[in-house]
């Protein structure tokens, strides 16, 4: 971790030092930091609202954005994909230097105008923003490996509310005890729905209690190339056989991608 990078988060530690107000969530040499802050922003009427703001700071930040995700038990999911779209608009003013006690500031000072703009929950404001970070960066695909899944009902219909929230489309797979998420769509949109897996409660333990999915493994990331299947919507499917799993992935272009990463799992 780069010093600059160490000292922004002791000193966010030190200004966000009141109960339950920082937590850190992760910290890898190879996937960097994620950490969680609750704070108040200034919404409708002068009501404070309370948000859930999630960092995830790569290995190589501030050189690259941090990932976001923003949480509010007054707000939306819609409204709330806006302000990260926001937040995440102002951290490209600010890339180079480490900016998240600036961001916070900002959506503290900058919340009740977000949520004053005719798009912001009008039910539009999805096609708005996926049409301008798409052009950005255009569609990246995702390859997530599951160990298990405990709670199975629940788990998928979360998986499913979240690729559905953050314009994700792709398969949900089963076969045997293999399970396989594939994703398309916007970076910044799976980066979120990675922090979303790692820190929400999807499952339970042995004992029957709710827990995070701490078994969740990233096999495969890149940019959608010109052979990749365009996938139209978000699926859960079961497979009985390997070649019947192979054929999904030969359809969508993605040959190389079993023979290198799935097989694997199979032995």
């Amino acid at each position: 971790m780069a010093e600059p990078v160490r000292e922004e988060l002791s000193a966010l530690a030190a200004i966000f030092c009141g109960p339950h107000e920082w937590e850190v969530l992760s910290r890898s040499e190879t996937d960097g930091t994620v950490f969680r802050i609750h704070t108040k922003a200034e919404g409708f009427m002068d009501a404070d609202i309370p948000l859930e703001l999630v960092f995830h700071l790569p290995v190589n930040y501030p050189s690259c954005l941090p990932g976001i995700s923003v949480n509010s038990e007054r707000l939306t999911r819609a409204q709330c994909v806006t302000v990260k779209e926001k937040l995440l608009e102002q951290a490209e003013s600010l890339m180079s230097e480490p900016m998240v006690h600036e961001l916070v500031l900002w959506i503290q000072q900058n919340l009740r105008h977000i949520l004053n703009q005719p798009e912001t929950g009008s039910g539009n404001e999805k096609c708005t923003f996926s049409t301008s970070t798409t052009m950005n960066d255009g569609l990246w695909i995702t390859l997530l490996h599951l160990d298990h899944m405990r709670a199975k009902t629940k788990y998928v219909k979360t998986v499913e509310k979240w690729a559905s929230d953050l314009r994700l489309t792709g398969r949900l797979m089963f076969m045997g005890k293999i399970i396989l998420i594939l994703l398309q769509g916007d970076r910044n949109n799976l980066k979120e729905y990675l922090i979303l897996q790692k820190t929400s409660k999807v499952d339970v333990d042995s004992s029957g209690k709710k827990c995070k999915e701490k078994m969740i493994s990233v096999l495969f990331e890149t940019k959608v190339q010109t052979e990749h299947k365009r996938f139209l919507a978000f699926e859960v499917k079961e497979y009985s056989a390997l070649d019947e799993l192979q054929k999904e992935f030969e359809t969508a272009g993605l040959k190389k991608l079993f023979s290198e990463f799935v097989l694997a799992l199979v032995k």
